[in-house]
């Protein structure tokens, strides 16, 4: 009888076994990216990404989701992860490698976007028509915006002449010139950065949208937030999912599909709407704190979009260095940002 439960037993292993080997991935993919797991685009952008992606593919790819930079190195250094294969996938900021993607600057310039789905199915289109060249590295999932951009600070900012002088962190090369011609003296810095950074006085205020704000409890540390009137932000980020071409390319025809369905626009928009979606949790926080909100007036705004506009002419120069038609790029930039917000 014990040998009879024994057999019985070995036999019921092997059969989990089975079932276990069965149920298997035949793809295993590692997400990396800086941000922590309950910060908005992990949580309502990345996480249901991948579930959506396994369940279309019947449980044959497996995403598994790295946070917080888990696998190492630093957040400027996530695209050349995709790129070399030290991951599959990555999310982040173009503007953490400056110059690399000059074409893509177009939608960083001062007051070209406002809601991010929006702007990010724009600045889908746009990258796919102009600038698919700076990504023929990588197999580019998606690429999208942020929200309309504004200032969180320690001390008010009310005027375009309470900016002067301040250090603000800037997200990329092109806000950290438009901080330069604003007046203030701009400190880069990756946003996981931005929370110590402000609560040691390493900076005084910081460009970040509201979406933003609760995983690095900003509004505990920044009491004033400043926006303006209109419906386009100061500023926004660009950020893109890119993979491996190489774990692309090695996927079975079926699979691919399953990748190329939730890529481009979908994706995309997905993206872009987590994002409205946050600025409207982080908005709540500041809220609920009885911090200082400050929208300035449409004079006021005029105001910041003449002081700005010299960020054009210095963008159209350097680009223009390059090869690249700055002007252009920018005009079709706006015609897209216009044509998706109406949709």
């Amino acid at each position: 009888m014990k040998l009879f439960k024994q057999g019985l037993w070995a036999a019921a292993v092997v059969a989990a076994l089975g079932w276990q080997n069965a149920m298997a991935a035949d793809v295993t993919l590692r997400f990396h990216q800086m941000l922590p797991p309950q910060a908005t685009i992990p949580n309502l952008a990345i996480k249901p990404w991948a579930e959506k992606v396994e369940k279309e593919s019947g449980g044959r790819i497996k995403v598994q989701l790295f946070p917080s930079m888990q696998l190492g190195g630093r957040p400027p250094e996530l695209f050349d992860q995709a790129k070399d294969g030290v991951v599959d996938l990555v999310w982040t900021v173009l503007g953490y490698t400056p110059g690399r993607f000059p074409k893509t600057e177009a939608f960083e310039l001062p007051f070209t976007t406002g809601l991010a789905e929006p702007a990010s199915r724009a600045f889908q289109e746009y990258v796919q028509k102009n600038a698919m060249d700076e990504f023929k590295d990588v197999h580019l999932i998606a690429v999208h915006v942020h929200g309309p951009g504004l200032f969180h600070s320690l001390t008010p900012i009310n005027k375009l002449e309470d900016l002067k002088g301040m250090k603000v962190r800037g997200g990329s090369r092109v806000i950290n010139i438009m901080l330069e011609q604003l007046g203030a003296t701009p400190v880069g810095m990756p946003v996981p950065a931005v929370g110590e950074a402000l609560s040691k006085g390493v900076i005084t205020a910081t460009t970040i949208p509201w979406e933003v704000v609760p995983a690095l409890k900003v509004e505990q540390i920044a009491k004033n937030s400043t926006g303006f009137s209109g419906d386009r932000g100061l500023y926004t980020q660009t950020f893109a999912v890119a993979m491996n071409k190489a774990s692309y390319d090695k996927l079975p025809a079926d699979l691919k599909k399953i990748v190329d369905a939730n890529s481009g626009m979908v994706a995309a928009a997905m993206f872009g709407r987590a994002m409205d979606d946050g600025d409207k949790v982080g908005l709540a926080l500041a809220q609920k704190a009885g911090n200082k909100i400050v929208t300035l007036s449409p004079e006021e705004t005029a105001r910041w979009q003449r002081t700005a506009a010299g960020t054009r002419a210095i963008w159209y120069k350097e680009v223009g260095e390059k090869g690249i038609d700055g002007p252009k790029l920018a005009a079709e930039a706006a015609a897209l940002v216009e044509k998706y917000s109406k949709k």
